[in-house]
């Protein structure tokens, strides 16, 4: 009788889910130089600037955050 060993099933799936991870990762850096490049954008930005687009200083981060995030 012969013995059949199948391995290649978990391989297959071990390195789908790297690269589904790795995807991710690179995904999630991605938004984070969007929420890093638009907090600069708005930060540089005089007060009468922030005025004229009715954004408050305080609300930066929130306004970066729904850029990248989508939140």
């Amino acid at each position: 009788m012969a013995l059949a060993n199948n391995t290649r099933g978990f391989d297959a799936g071990l390195a789908k889910r790297i690269r589904a991870s790795i995807g991710q990762v690179r995904m999630y850096a991605a938004k984070r130089r969007i929420y890093g490049q638009t907090y600069n954008e708005l930060s540089a930005l005089s007060q009468r600037d922030l005025k004229d687009l009715g954004i408050a200083r305080a609300n930066i981060p929130e306004i970066a955050r729904a850029a990248a995030f989508g939140e």
